[in-house]
């Protein structure tokens, strides 16, 4: 299979390169496409054309690939004048041979306007930048939107794997990108930092529908540029929501799907008021019975932006919100009931009665409070800054059997009975500030950016007991309370000079310094831990662009500290901080009519936390520093406009992900359960845990009618091992996904346009996992794997309905 699939891809790939040199005379029919400068489609441009000294002219409307035909009745000089709300009125003169066949994409540049220091000049990479990097529009990501958690609208991004607790995409869902997983994944949210500061982790179940409000998406693969927050380990993801709209607007956004899946979005906007005020509001609710047992979703988000937009100075207050209830599903399928029973869910089992407890739930509300400022002095020099404030509390509640009164510090009313039935709640109670700002020098050839950010986290943690089923605890009785505080500051220097015509050199320089102090976990009450990190991560690069080419060569250095389990290894087994050489070399040709990129990378990890089997001191896996480790690999990417009608695109990353020694540890007991001393090995060059070495995607886009699009999308991923000894018995199993999405739009007397979407996920029905966890140990010398899946979907499907106002 991994044959095949190679080979498809190469061929798909050569052909998008080749077939440029390849189009069929239209007569004098002019086929043409409008862009923007992100070389995304501005539909319903109207285009009104107009022949030079003869009589001949009219109007059409470009559909939403932005792609229009005319059929002009000379060999003549026209005039063609493009309109699009949100870009500048451009005009332009061709000159119509018949014995030539047309196609031509036009730009419009566009007017809107955005906080750019930063969400664009300070954390962004820009074009000329000499790193790997994906730009994804608006229109890009509203034409998937129907429900479906934000890692899964990026899916076809190089490099990218998904996974879905529920099996669906909707309420808890991960992403690896280069085979790091999310805490290796830097994310900003308008430049402010997203992830958690302790687990590094990102959310984005926190975030309901935070797709419908997105104006664009940048991903970074490797390190990438100076990012505030925790440092980029395999890649960025900043999301940018700061767009203002010109003309007022109303759009309603209905879906339904299988699993009693629901997506209900209302969002409206004022337009420029006076050409300097703008208000934005959206309200979203999601919901669904998810297809594992009992993973049901309940979530609910409210975003509200207003902005001054002032000749040189602009202001903004984003308010984004969501609350999210979930039920547990997050063991995943025990492989003994995999085959028979592939829905199942441990979580809530309550043994006396062989029920299951109602609320065994996740419970959280996000909020996010933004105010930026943005002043331009002059051509040269622009300021900006950014203050925020990130409220998080929420619980997780859960049914326990048979607890011992021990562990939560509980004395039995019953002396001969030393443990009890009970329920309890873990909270997490959160304030994360802070601020980032950066300083704007440009001139012809120079660009320099001043920035940085320094945050402050204040975490709540805490347990209580609600419930014990032989009574005698008080209400609510807290058993451990362990507050956590983590000081994050970083300052930056980025500079890009261009240098004769088309190159161009990138320097940067960032000191990161991180404290971080713990006053106890929840096994590990008496642990006190304070670690202070001081980081300087530089980057270099250069970078060269014409005719439409850009190659690039550049290295990184990043830094990044243990996360907050990691301490909790004990105080004689303390970790220390990993460190992250990136070398980046690539090559991209891009056109009006294809694309392509040959992207190749080596990044060697030192001190890499990975998960060798070891116990902490309270019997919990803990990551171990290994001291050599690396990923290598080459990503090829493509797309093609074969006419006006189909247009395809595809990607593949192919990759090496090693670690070259370390020592793996295993649980040992006896035939009767009595703990043995752990068994250990030495593991050389094995693969790296949740790393396949091939990964693609294509898609291939039908446009018979200016209203009508089919899209066909599919998706390989090539094995994964469970932990990192490269055992065959501890796997996921490459497969491939079929999805299909039928899309129409139409205009009407009452609203400006109407889209309906139909999509079918999965389609083939395949069985296969996204995720796995495996939990090897010995028992009477034989090795018991225990292993868990989190198993895809089958068939199943969402419909949609869009009404814009």
């Amino acid at each position: 299979m991994q044959r095949s699939f190679i080979v498809l891809f190469v061929a798909v790939l050569l052909s998008l390169v080749m077939l440029p040199g390849f189009t069929l005379a239209q007569h004098i029919r002019f086929q043409g496409r409008v862009q923007n400068s992100d070389r995304q489609p501005v539909e319903g441009t109207t285009v009104k054309y107009k022949a030079v000294n003869k009589d001949d002219s009219g109007t059409v409307i470009a559909d939403n690939q932005g792609n229009f035909n005319i059929n002009f009745q000379y060999t003549s000089r026209y005039l063609l004048i493009f309109s699009a709300v949100g870009y500048e009125t451009v005009q332009r003169e061709i000159k119509v041979l018949a014995e030539n066949p047309l196609a031509k994409t036009f730009i419009l540049p566009s007017i809107t306007t955005t906080l750019e220091p930063l969400e664009v000049r300070a954390t962004r990479a820009s074009d000329n930048a000499p790193f790997a990097k994906t730009n994804i529009s608006q229109a890009a990501i509203s034409e998937k939107n129907l429900g479906r958690d934000l890692p899964y609208l990026l899916n076809q991004t190089p490099g990218v794997v998904v996974n879905s607790d529920a099996g669906n995409g909707i309420g808890y869902t991960g992403i690896h990108i280069r085979g790091s997983d999310a805490t290796r994944t830097n994310v900003t949210l308008n430049g402010i930092p997203y992830n958690d500061a302790e687990s590094s982790g990102s959310y984005f179940v926190d975030m309901p529908d935070i797709a419908s409000s997105v104006n664009s998406i940048q991903i970074q693969r490797g390190v990438g540029t100076s990012s505030n927050g925790a440092g980029a380990f395999g890649a960025t993801i900043n999301i940018s929501t700061n767009e203002v709209k010109e003309l007022p607007y109303a759009t309603l956004s209905n879906s339904y799907g299988s699993y009693n899946s629901w997506k209900n979005t209302v969002s409206a906007g004022s337009g420029l008021i006076d050409g300097k005020f703008t208000a934005d509001v959206r309200l979203s609710h999601i919901s669904s019975d998810g297809y594992i047992d009992r993973a049901s979703s309940k979530l609910e988000s409210l975003l509200f932006s207003t902005a001054y937009i002032g000749k040189s100075t602009t202001v903004r207050f984003n308010f984004i919100t969501g609350k999210e209830k979930t039920y547990q599903a997050w063991n995943g399928v025990p492989e003994q009931y995999i085959k028979d029973d592939p829905t199942y869910n441990e979580l809530g089992y309550i043994e006396k009665d062989s029920s299951y407890y109602p609320n065994q739930t996740d419970n959280y509300t996000q909020s996010h409070y933004q105010l930026f400022i943005n002043h331009t002095f002059n051509k040269v020099w622009s300021f900006s800054v950014a203050s925020f404030l990130t409220r998080g509390i929420g619980y997780y509640e859960e049914y326990k059997n048979s607890a011992d009164y021990a562990d939560y510090g509980i004395t039995s009313i019953d002396p001969d009975n030393s443990s009890t039935d009970l329920i309890r709640r873990k909270y997490l109670d959160n304030y994360f500030y802070g601020q980032t700002y950066s300083l704007q020098f440009k001139q012809t050839k120079d660009l320099l950016t001043l920035g940085g950010a320094w945050t402050n986290y204040d975490g709540g943690h805490y347990g209580r007991v609600i419930w014990t089923a032989n009574g005698g605890t008080p209400q609510d009785y807290e058993y451990y309370n362990t507050p956590a505080y983590k000081y994050d500051k970083n300052v930056y220097l980025k500079w890009m000079h261009d240098f004769g015509q088309n190159w161009h050199l990138f320097a940067d320089m960032q000191y990161r310094h991180v404290w971080h102090k713990m006053k106890g976990f929840s096994g590990h009450p008496d642990l006190l831990v304070e670690r202070k990190f001081d980081f300087y991560n530089p980057k270099l690069g250069i970078s060269y662009t014409k005719n439409g080419y850009h190659a690039y060569l550049s290295y990184a250095l990043a830094n990044k500290e243990p996360n907050r389990d990691d301490f909790e290894a004990g105080l004689t087994h303390q970790p220390t901080r990993e460190q992250l050489h990136d070398f980046e070399l690539g090559i991209e040709k891009k056109t009006a009519k294809y694309f392509y990129g040959i992207g190749l990378y080596y990044m060697r990890y030192k001190d890499q936390l990975v998960l060798t089997g070891k116990l902490n001191d309270v019997g919990e896996a803990t990551r171990i520093n290994v001291p050599n480790s690396y990923r290598a690999g080459i990503e090829l990417q493509g797309s093609y406009n074969f006419a006006t009608w189909v247009d395809a695109s595809a990607n593949v990353a192919l990759s090496r992900n090693k670690i070259k020694e370390y020592t793996a540890y295993y649980a040992n007991y006896d035939a009767d359960w009595n703990e043995l001393d752990p068994i250990a090995t030495t593991q050389k060059n094995t693969d790296i845990a949740y790393s396949p070495n091939i990964v693609g995607g294509f898609s291939l886009n039908f446009h018979p009618t200016g209203q009508l699009t089919f899209s066909l999308e599919g998706k390989y991923v090539d094995k994964q091992y469970l932990d990192n000894t490269q055992n065959d018995d501890r796997q996921l199993k490459g497969y491939y996904n079929q999805d299909i999405r039928v899309r129409y739009r139409l205009g009407g007397n009452w609203f400006k346009k109407m889209q309906l979407t139909f999509q079918v996920y999965n389609l083939f029905s395949s069985t296969y996992y996204t995720n796995g966890a495996t939990y090897p140990e010995y028992e009477g010398g034989q090795i018991n794997n225990l292993l868990y899946y989190f198993p895809a979907a089958p068939i199943h499907f969402m419909a949609g309905v869009q009404i814009e106002l």
